[in-house]
């Protein structure tokens, strides 16, 4: 393959920032010339055609962009813009030369923007950094895992060690990954889900018996109402935009629940449609609550009491007493709760009036079939897991799980994230799992629980971790308290990524530092047993199969199973009996052992090359049945509590923008917001701005306030003003991490509190455009 040279990356520069009005409608011809553009221009005609027509589709490959399920009749164009950018952004035929690690040192590298490390191509050789050097060095393959082996047999306890997973990694690879760290003797397995929706895990566990969706694709279509939460469809997921406008067309209602006006949740246009083209699209929201950040466990409690009033006044017209009885637990408790329910707390709460939230309260009382779906704005607040489980209070109320076109609905964000907890990639995994593991292979695994993201952090500070390993993800960069993560990693012996291209995790690294190569999922994966495919697990339970379509883009490359398979053979050599080259060879190894030891994936291989793969157990959406200590869905009580800020401040959020991918920045516009060539911005209500004697357009610093009183500050920052809730402020993740501190986390998740943090505003102390992020 002829080699690219890398674009010239244009930074943007001192007040290069351009602020426009926020759109009314996404996608459109817009979605459409923004995803074909740059694939046709970086990846040309023919790996255009070969990867975005094969994404999501029979015998093609998984997009990695999010976890959004495929419908049962794809049409031929079924991807949207993100998902198109993240095919180019892994697909591109730039690739890092040799001499590239000579030119650029770590020090160097670590000065440059996310954006330009993403841009300067895929990775194709081993690179190594000693100790006392500046500069990675190219290294063969087993010089490399050789490296790791040793400095992973010398540390005093594998608990030295920790293990981080992304969701871009497959079943097949995260299966083996969790295998050989255990093996090693460490339940030290952080992943991405613990900085996302950990929360969900913990409330619908807790409560339903599991973290997992309790619907179907098709449930979206059969729905009276749909309750969306903390969530951006248009940008984070947009396929789902295709579904609801689906239920809007069978007569669903839709209740938006955003501090921020988004596009998406406001007119759709379907570019696959006539009137997505010439029309005006489709309306999505019937309603549109504008909260104030962390006030939706308020509103629930408030729906939930307004449904227990209407059953009180109309006696066994309301609740769903049959399901109830036979299937729940905790309702008079609940009831005793909320006859206390402080009206005037759940409005300063909220932000929201009271006639607001009577007609949500009417919509879902109309309603026979509710789903209520969420994202990252309600898992990462502090009553993050307290909120969740009063969505299921409110939905078990009324009968809406285990019937179609009603549930709860947590939206994965990457692409196979549920996939790698169903594998093992967790550090609590239970004793049943464990059980299982040692039977099939022979071997008692640690059961004492590992550390999660943000302890293997705090253990790297404390200096209790020697060594870090990631597969994939950037770790450094998506966590919170950004200057504690980077001194935390700074202080380890080793650091190891297995990465397709560069990011910030592979400039602030341990002493030691490798990075290693790995093939993406859109390339073709050649074994010896001839040509692999993968299989990955999408938000609603879906398992199906993930065929690359290119030829990699370096023949030094090796697939993370080879990778994973490779470094146990050097690091535990013959400690346990597992054939580690037969499942590089044939991941139909792999999904044997899989089927022997992960429920509900018995007869892995055979259900997989079914037509569409297979679709996961689920008690509470098949049959109603319920894993919890009592066998029973469970209401529970919790003490309302919302974010107490003090006059003059603010509560911000962190969010994505539109042309980006988890830490991933494809370009620093944010079109639907209105924001071009920078992302500097802090997104403020305008009588909020005026209130605090500022202006728009004017450059403010943005300080964090904590109990702990350590500095922590995002410097001339552009204030714009916005139409958000009152009170409430938003800026890019993942630089407005740095106001996060560690230990701001979730109750119950341990998941960072993003979507909190208490801030203050002041003029930029040089009070000029210094347009440059400046985070000390």
């Amino acid at each position: 393959m002829a080699r690219k040279n890398p674009p010239d990356v244009e930074e943007p520069g001192q007040g290069d920032i351009e602020v426009g009005k926020p759109k009314s409608w996404a996608a459109g011809i817009p979605g459409v010339v923004h995803s074909m553009a740059p694939a046709l221009r970086d990846m040309g005609v023919n790996r255009s055609r070969k990867t975005l027509l094969a994404m999501n589709h029979k015998d093609g490959f998984d997009c990695m962009s999010c976890a959004w399920p495929d419908p049962d009749h794809r049409k031929a164009f079924e991807y949207c813009e993100n998902g198109a950018k993240a095919v180019n952004w892994e697909a591109t035929p730039i690739t890092v030369e040799s001499g590239f690690w000579a030119e650029h040192s770590v020090s160097d590298l670590r000065q440059r923007s996310e954006y330009w490390l993403g841009q300067q191509g895929r990775l194709t050789e081993p690179v190594y950094k000693a100790a006392g050097e500046d500069h990675y060095r190219p290294v063969r393959w087993g010089k490399a895992f050789s490296i790791i082996a040793e400095k992973l047999n010398s540390l005093a306890t594998p608990d030295e060690a920790a293990f981080y997973t992304s969701g871009r990694t497959s079943n097949e690879a995260a299966f083996i990954y969790q295998l050989f760290v255990r093996a090693f003797g460490t339940n030290n397995l952080p992943d991405c889900s613990n900085m996302c929706h950990e929360s969900t895990g913990w409330a619908m566990g807790q409560t339903l018996g599991i973290g997992k969706s309790t619907i179907a694709y098709d449930d979206f279509g059969k729905s009276d109402l749909i309750i969306i939460m903390g969530q951006n469809p248009g940008t984070n997921h947009p396929r789902m935009l295709t579904a609801l406008e689906e239920a809007k067309n069978n007569g669903a209602e839709i209740v938006a629940v955003n501090p921020l006006p988004e596009a998406g949740l406001r007119r759709y246009k379907n570019p696959q449609e006539v009137k997505g083209i010439i029309g005006r699209g489709t309306e999505i929201a019937d309603q549109y609550m504008q909260i104030r950040l962390g006030g939706d466990m308020a509103l629930l409690q408030a729906v939930s009491k307004r449904v227990l009033d209407a059953e009180e006044a109309h006696p066994g017209t309301v609740l769903d007493t049959q399901f109830i009885q036979e299937h729940c637990e905790g309702l008079e408790e609940l009831k005793a709760h909320l006859s206390h329910l402080d009206w005037d707390e759940v409005l300063e709460a909220t932000g929201l009036r009271i006639d607001e939230i009577d007609e949500l309260a009417a919509r879902y009382l109309r309603a026979e079939k509710v789903i209520i779906t969420w994202a990252m704005g309600l898992t990462q607040q502090k009553k993050g897991v307290a909120a969740i489980k009063e969505i299921i209070n409110l939905l078990l109320l009324r009968g809406n799980i285990g019937k179609p076109g009603a549930g709860a609905s947590p939206i994965r964000g990457h692409s196979n994230v549920q996939g790698d907890r169903t594998m093992g990639i967790w550090e609590q995994m239970p004793p049943a799992f464990l059980d299982a593991i040692e039977k099939e292979f022979g071997f008692n695994p640690p059961r004492e629980h590992g550390t999660d993201a943000v302890q293997t952090i705090e253990k790297m500070r404390d200096g209790e971790l020697k060594v870090f390993v990631a597969m994939g993800g950037n770790l450094v960069a998506a966590i919170s308290d950004t200057h504690a993560a980077e001194a935390a990693m700074e202080k380890l012996e080793m650091s190891v990524q297995i990465s397709t291209k560069l990011n910030r995790s592979h400039t602030v690294v341990g002493e030691e530092a490798l990075i290693l190569p790995t093939m993406g999922r859109t390339e073709i994966d050649r074994q010896a047993s001839g040509v692999q495919f993968v299989s990955v697990e999408d938000t609603v339970c879906a398992v199906h199969p993930s065929w690359g379509k290119v030829e990699p883009v370096g023949a030094n490359l090796l697939s993370e199973v080879a990778i994973v398979s490779r470094l146990a053979q050097a690091t535990l050599r013959e400690k346990v009996n597992v054939d580690w080259p037969g499942f590089e060879s044939d991941y139909d190894t792999i999904r044997d052992h899989i089927s022997r030891v992960v429920e509900g994936c018995e007869d892995y291989n055979q259900r997989i090359r079914q037509e569409g793969g297979f679709v996961m157990a689920n008690g509470p959406r098949d049959s109603r049945s319920f894993h919890t200590a009592t066998g029973k869905a469970m209401f529970t009580v919790n003490d309302l509590e919302h974010v107490q800020c003090p006059p003059g401040r603010l509560i911000l959020q962190t969010l994505r923008s539109h042309d980006q991918f988890n830490t991933t920045i494809y370009g620093y516009n944010d079109r639907y917001r209105g924001i071009k060539k920078g992302r500097q911005v802090v997104f403020v209500n305008p009588e909020d701005l005026a209130a605090l004697g500022l202006a728009d357009g004017q450059y403010v610093d943005i300080h964090g306030e904590h109990a702990d009183g350590k500095e922590r500050v995002l410097r001339n920052y552009r204030a714009v003003a916005y139409p958000s809730a009152r009170g409430c402020a938003a800026a890019y993740y993942p630089e407005a991490n740095v106001l996060i501190p560690l230990e701001s986390v979730a109750e119950g998740s341990n998941t960072p509190v993003s979507k909190h943090a208490v801030v203050r505003l002041e003029p930029a102390r040089d009070g000029a455009r210094a347009g440059t992020p400046a985070t000390n």
